[in-house]
């Protein structure tokens, strides 16, 4: 998980021990847990996430308790358009679940590696639509006080 938060941080490794006040050899020794170091801590890594915008860590977790990570979104920050981009990540998610079904079958079976990967195509997708979901309803819940 750390690796993968590495990987997608805009300027790498280097850029990542910097936005944390840390040496490169140290940062490194942290995020590989090296010479006995610590790993990196929730703070930083909730810190790492927040600057690449990913979210590795509650996955990872929500994965170790059988659950998938849903992002509630603030619904301030919500209209119709953001809405709509929503429904197209989701889409593609679930096209991504059908791919990985269509070609895990092209040989007549699925392997438990095809299998582990149609369902982190799922878990993906039902994430998305959980999420899209939960905004539709935040953007259009009637509010008291708001003529409809």
């Amino acid at each position: 998980m750390v690796s993968a938060i590495i990987r997608a941080y805009a300027g790498g490794r280097a850029q990542a021990a910097s936005d944390l006040d840390l040496e490169l050899k140290k940062f490194d020794n942290h995020a590989y847990e090296n010479n006995n170091a610590r790993p990196l801590n929730e703070v930083q890594l909730r810190q790492l996430e927040g600057t690449a915008g990913t979210t590795f860590l509650p996955e990872y977790i929500a994965s170790l308790y059988g659950g998938i990570f849903v992002k509630v979104v603030d619904a301030d920050a919500l209209d119709n358009v953001e809405l709509y981009a929503m429904s197209m990540v989701t889409s593609t998610k679930r096209g991504a679940v059908d791919l990985e079904i269509a070609k895990a079958l092209a040989d007549g079976s699925i392997s438990q590696a095809e299998a582990d990967e149609i369902m982190r195509a799922h878990e993906a997708h039902m994430s998305a639509r959980h999420t899209e979901v939960l905004s539709a309803i935040a953007l259009h819940r009637a509010r008291s006080g708001v003529a409809a």
